[in-house]
């Protein structure tokens, strides 16, 4: 089957660890001072050791290779994880249905956005909200307008959720870490399954972020299903541009 794995440049590599260490599925290992890909099958496709990596001699690749071993899936979180936590292994494809959930507001319209003790509101309407783990299917979808927001908007613009959240179904993505290709055929799986009201996009200013841009509008011509649509730039200093 065709799937993405990592590819790690000997030739770069300084044997420091970091990429074995952020792997949650065990498959790296440093053998004779370089880090190496024990197994195909033991890389999930999803990443996690490219940020790591100070000297950039880790890759992301497309090719013909065995199936993850799911018996592997977030192995080193199951040995161990974070002192009197519960873990949640999630199939990095989509959560199944059972699991998603839609999320109502309790908040009258009246009522001020804050609570007596001043803690804003979340206008989150339905879980889960990352596009790797959304379900196309999922009842939420239906007749929805739609936010897919870049991961970091969130974080860079302090009212997130008043002005951009509210009242709309959120994905958010990364174009820089995510498989982007993987993203646009579930924004266009979304679209085909779904009767979508409208798309607002939220992306950083960083150019890598025009990526998420590419990815939805390639996914509506994709799917044969063009919506009303817009556009939203964050500086990093969180202004909209």
């Amino acid at each position: 089957m065709k799937r993405n794995v990592i590819e790690i440049n000997e030739e770069l590599c300084i044997g420091c660890g970091l990429c074995a260490t952020a792997c949650l599925q065990g498959a790296i290992e440093i053998i004779d001072g370089k880090a190496k890909l024990t197994s195909d099958s033991y890389c999930d496709g999803l990443g996690m050791c490219l940020p790591k990596c100070p000297v950039d001699a880790i890759h992301m690749v497309e090719k013909e290779t065995d199936s993850f071993d799911t018996t592997r899936k977030n192995i080193k979180l199951k040995e161990g994880g974070c002192g009197g936590t519960a873990i949640t292994t999630f199939d990095r494809e989509s959560v199944p249905l059972q699991t998603v959930k839609t999320i109502t507001n309790t908040q009258k319209p009246t009522e001020s956005r804050q609570s007596v003790e001043g803690v804003i509101q979340s206008e989150l309407m339905q879980w889960p909200v990352q596009l790797k783990l959304v379900s196309a299917n999922a009842p939420y979808f239906q007749n929805a307008d739609l936010l897919i927001a870049a991961d970091c908007t969130a974080f860079a613009y302090g009212d997130f959720h008043r002005d951009f959240i509210k009242n709309k179904v959120t994905v958010i993505g990364c174009p820089k870490l995510d498989d982007n290709q993987y993203n646009q055929d579930k924004i266009a799986e979304i679209l085909k399954q779904n009767s979508i009201k409208s798309i607002t996009v939220v992306r950083m200013e960083v150019p890598c972020c025009n990526g998420i841009i590419h990815a939805v509008k390639e996914a509506m011509l994709a799917a044969k299903c063009i919506v009303p649509y817009s556009e939203v730039v964050i500086s990093t200093d969180g202004r909209i541009k």
